[in-house]
């Protein structure tokens, strides 16, 4: 076990946490950083040398709601929202400053967010959520299918939560033990080893309800988790070649995105015309 902390269940068998040397792979990042600065420069250029009055591509009316990772914040997914947004999708920040507390409490907080966010749109939403965003945002499809249309997950070890590197699961017990020495909104001993716990590994196990696209991105590159814990057998699974924290920056992983989020607006909004022109006739 990687941790005393983390209950058993979280670590079901055929699932192992990552080599200790495994986290050298992240030093990728450098790699994918510079790949995402290269193509966004090109991007500007290109832009400033188009009219203004052709600038403006096609917008995607479905909102876009991104969900950080385990101890990140929104930050760490503005590039992407700029790359996403610069595709025609309409994207939102999570309002989470650092995904360190309660997965329960944090789950609430995203469904007022959803709630607000269908709301002020008038649209179920789509959401992309990095890691444990990933996990935050199955379990909210399951439990509120009429706020979310879409959900891709980036490198969320859905099947095994406790499938982590040793650094991580010393990160949680770090959190656990400031949490018991009484400082608030972090994680408890109950969100890793109790109810919580169990009740958001339950809701990982649940079927995504029909009608809410799904695809799940992972690396066998990836050197925080066990990649195998991320494809959802529920969901379109695709593999791409890039670190774990590379995923929210890696051009190639972003246009993979873009591309899911963009056909399956498409596709509803195909939908939605064949209703009515068959209300119509």
């Amino acid at each position: 076990m990687t941790s005393s902390t983390l209950a058993p269940f979280l670590l079901p068998d055929g699932f192992s946490p990552p080599a200790a040397a495994a986290l050298l792979r992240e030093g990728s990042l450098v790699f994918e950083a510079g790949r995402y600065a290269r193509r966004s420069w090109g991007e500007r250029r290109e832009r400033r040398a188009t009219p203004y009055a052709l600038r403006t591509g096609d917008r995607v009316p479905d909102p876009v709601l991104l969900v950080p990772g385990f101890m990140a914040g929104d930050g760490t997914l503005a590039l992407m929202s700029r790359s996403l947004r610069r595709r025609g999708l309409r994207t939102y920040r999570s309002h989470i400053h650092a995904n360190v507390g309660c997965t329960l409490d944090a789950a609430a907080q995203l469904e007022e967010r959803l709630e607000s966010l269908a709301l002020r749109r008038e649209s179920r939403v789509q959401i992309v959520g990095h890691s444990l965003g990933g996990m935050l945002a199955r379990g909210i499809a399951v439990r509120r299918p009429d706020l979310v249309s879409g959900v891709v997950t980036l490198g969320s070890p859905m099947l095994a939560p406790g499938a982590h590197h040793g650094l991580l699961s010393r990160s949680v017990g770090v959190l656990v033990r400031l949490s018991r020495a009484g400082v608030p909104g972090l994680m408890a001993e109950e969100c890793v080893g109790g109810h919580c716990a169990r009740q958001s590994f339950e809701e990982s196990r649940m079927p995504v309800p029909a009608g809410i696209d799904f695809t799940t991105i992972y690396s066998q590159r990836d050197g925080i988790v066990d990649w195998r814990a991320c494809i959802d057998p529920t969901a379109e699974a695709v593999e791409v070649s890039a670190s774990h924290v590379g995923m929210a920056v890696d051009p190639h992983v972003i246009d993979l995105v873009a591309e899911r989020l963009r056909a399956w607006s498409a596709a509803r909004a195909g939908s939605v015309l064949e209703v009515d022109r068959g209300v119509s006739a």
